[in-house]
């Protein structure tokens, strides 16, 4: 391979952490206003977190050092606080049923560090003062991958995620070498390569989320808990596995018709996202070896915020409040291009029938596991 071409593929892996990142502040196209079906997973996934404690404070354990929780991917707007807030919530509750003092907590917020963190700090802060009397909660900011270290061995005792570990740590690797675009023009060569798509899409998932769980494994105690959510899809399924990925591209491919953006950028762009089968995600985890499952389930999107709040617009408003740094920093787009994304993706989502995709927003896939 030449040194240009050598350059620009590991331009193309590296760039994803750089650029991945919601669309900041509380304006109309900003995340924090775009998050609601991300907030309804949330509300699926308190039972499982109180659960977890639950199985952390077995009365055995009074943890005189003080209990470690982080949010990994934690985001920034009105769900930012929800998951640590329900753990914190669910210790004091066991404490009380256990007639004992809750344990110092500590929770850390993780995410990117191109995320919108001067928001989550003012969030914290007042969080903090709701809580005083309580009981002491200290709390931190941990910029950083969680494809990497972030905190010391052996420390945490909760881990929680939502909708963040379908999110790659770069474009599927067998892509990108050899030249084939996650989207092609032509639906002929699309439906011939979706198979070599899909299953490059899949190696690069099984690979991230191996690493992910080893290192967590090395941060957190033995017995210690982890409850995730992320997109999936019922069964395995091709169409499911990159619907969403494919889906996004359509637009762009009705962009670069229009002279939005330009054609080969899009030929090497790459939306860095998978969405696994519950037997995907179950093997991956027993293989890596370090978690054992308590529970997969699969959640409908639809249900848990209601069939009025999935229409083709908040869809595709929530798609835009997710892509646009990406798309801006890849084609050099403005804010008015991204209106004509949003415009385009509702149109796309209306000319198929609700149930299918791509108005049908897939599933969810919450996951609880401990620390073996």
């Amino acid at each position: 391979m030449k040194r240009s071409e050598s350059d620009q593929e590991n331009n193309i892996m590296a760039s994803v952490q750089e650029t991945l990142q919601m669309v900041s502040g509380d304006g109309d196209t900003s995340y924090a206003r775009n998050s609601v079906l991300q907030a309804g997973e949330q509300g699926n996934i308190k039972p499982m977190i109180e659960e977890a404690v639950a199985n952390l404070l077995d009365g055995s354990n009074r943890y005189p050092g003080g209990m470690m929780i982080a949010d990994l991917g934690c985001s920034s707007g009105p769900n930012t606080l929800v998951l640590v807030s329900t753990a914190v919530d669910a210790v004091r509750r066991r404490c009380m049923q256990l007639q004992q003092q809750p344990p110092e907590i500590c929770i850390n917020l993780n995410d990117l560090q191109n995320n919108d963190f001067n928001s989550v700090i003012k969030s914290l802060n007042t969080y903090k003062q709701t809580q005083e009397g309580s009981g002491l909660i200290l709390t931190s900011i941990v910029p950083g991958s969680f494809y990497g270290r972030l905190f010391n061995k052996c420390s945490l005792h909760l881990v929680c995620s939502t909708c963040s570990l379908h999110w790659l740590s770069k474009a599927p690797e067998d892509l990108v070498r050899n030249g084939i675009p996650c989207y092609d023009s032509d639906e002929v060569a699309r439906r011939a390569r979706r198979s070599t798509v899909m299953k490059a899409y899949a190696r690069q998932f099984n690979q991230d989320f191996t690493q992910f769980l080893g290192l967590r494994a090395q941060e957190m105690v033995r017995g210690g808990q982890m409850v995730f959510s992320i997109l999936g899809q019922r069964y395995h399924d091709e169409d499911d596995a990159i619907g969403h990925v494919e889906f996004i591209a359509h637009v762009l491919h009705e962009m670069s018709s229009m002279g939005l953006i330009d054609q080969e950028k899009l030929d090497s762009f790459y939306v860095p996202v998978y969405g696994p089968s519950p037997d995907e995600l179950r093997v991956i985890i027993e293989a890596e070896g370090s978690f054992s499952v308590t529970k997969i389930a699969v959640h409908e999107p639809t249900i848990c915020v209601g069939r009025g709040i999935t229409t083709a617009k908040t869809m595709a408003q929530a798609m835009r409040a997710a892509m646009e740094p990406m798309i801006v920093q890849h084609f050099g787009s403005s804010p008015q291009v991204m209106d004509e994304f949003v415009l385009i993706a509702e149109k796309l989502m209306k000319l198929s029938p609700l149930d299918e995709y791509p108005n049908k927003p897939g599933v969810f896939l919450a996951a609880s596991l401990v620390r073996t």
